[in-house]
């Protein structure tokens, strides 16, 4: 590597570490969690007493088939056993046969992405293999673009106008919302402020989302967010300055309880829970700091906060927050080697499978 390419790539890697103490907080000398009476009233309880049913068992049997179809053909291949998190007792599959045949329902993949995304998205060059795979298979896929540095109820309305712009078929609705980190929240205040997307909508999924917030937001500001935009290559705007505040525990938490999802709608949750030895180097001291609440994060979202109320549970992936959709390392590899050092990760084929998994389970009769 010529010497001006390690001094871009150490930039690089500077502003991805300070760009995620955005949500991962500075040096946290106060409670992540603050004192407040100013909350709605709370409980943590398993998901079969929470409204969430536990699907783990078919995905697991779905996904393992994808994985194993396409092998090492699809990139960072890994056995389904180290693809996926055992948590608890999971329960046993069925051993119905998968269909990995063309999909007959043609569903669409819309994807929201989180915080800063906009801001690093021509530095990634993510080349588009997820939706070229979805294509062989009859599925499809896009990017909605949002703010990058905006709260949630902007970006909700974003989320809107993009739906209503879709040139969409007529017959039974086919878009996937699928949102990631920050993305899901977003995806969760657009379906509850728009009803006339909701007939457009065939599902909602949470990956890694961000749902119930993430206390290491408590201990940001939203300047340590604006520091994005000098990101090399970035043209992301300011926007409307909310995103950090838009990530708050105590936001999310009341905004849930105050605004009961659409029951039309079908919710699904992929949660990140990763082995230690799957956080990369540069995510650890983020993950540390989460630990002071639950050691059970994938370095900035703690796996309970990770679910949809009254969705679905796929599964629990074995992947850190960066890991499962951000795929830094194969586009630089340098940063990846020194920082980004547990990036590699199936996520064209986990993709696939939730697709083929929501497009079974919609197919499913009503119990």
């Amino acid at each position: 590597m010529l010497p001006d390419d390690l001094t871009f790539a150490r930039r690089a890697a500077t502003m991805m570490v300070a760009c995620a103490a955005v949500l991962l907080g500075a040096c946290a000398t106060k409670p992540l969690v603050p004192y407040s009476t100013d909350t709605p009233p709370l409980v943590l309880a398993p998901v079969s007493q929470a409204g969430v049913q536990d699907k783990r068992a078919r995905f697991r049997e779905i996904y393992c088939a994808v994985l194993e179809a396409h092998g090492p053909a699809l990139p960072d291949y890994r056995p389904c056993a180290e693809a996926l998190t055992r948590v608890g007792v999971e329960p046993a599959g069925a051993g119905k046969p998968v269909d990995l045949g063309p999909s007959q329902r043609h569903l669409f993949a819309a994807v929201v992405s989180g915080i800063g995304y906009d801001c690093f998205k021509p530095w990634l060059n993510t080349q588009g293999t997820v939706v070229a795979n979805l294509r062989q298979s009859g599925y499809d896929g896009a990017l909605i673009d949002v703010d990058a540095l905006s709260g949630s109820a902007n970006n909700a309305r974003q989320i809107r106008d993009a739906i209503m712009a879709m040139s969409l078929p007529e017959g039974a609705p086919r878009l996937v919302l699928i949102g990631y980190s920050k993305g899901a929240p977003d995806i969760l205040e657009a379906v509850v402020a728009y009803p006339e997307i909701r007939s457009r909508v065939a599902a909602v999924v949470s990956a890694a989302g961000a749902v119930g917030g993430s206390p290491l937001a408590n201990d940001a500001e939203q300047y340590q967010a604006d520091l994005l935009q000098h990101f090399p290559g970035a043209t992301c705007s300011a926007g409307d300055g909310g995103a950090v505040a838009s990530l708050r525990p105590a936001t999310r938490k009341a905004w849930l309880a105050e605004h009961p999802l659409p029951a039309g709608l079908h919710y699904y949750s992929i949660v990140t829970f990763p082995q230690m030895d799957h956080i990369s180097s540069t995510l650890k001291s983020s993950y540390d700091k989460l630990a002071r609440i639950d050691s059970r994060n994938d370095s900035q979202v703690i796996f309970y906060d990770q679910v949809i109320p009254g969705s679905s549970l796929l599964g629990y992936v074995n992947a850190d927050h960066w890991a499962l959709a951000v795929p830094i390392a194969r586009t630089h590899p340098t940063i990846g080697s020194l920082f980004v050092t547990q990036n590699a990760y199936p996520r064209e084929a986990l993709m696939e499978a939730v697709l083929r998994f929501v497009e079974e389970d919609l197919a499913a009769p009503a119990k």
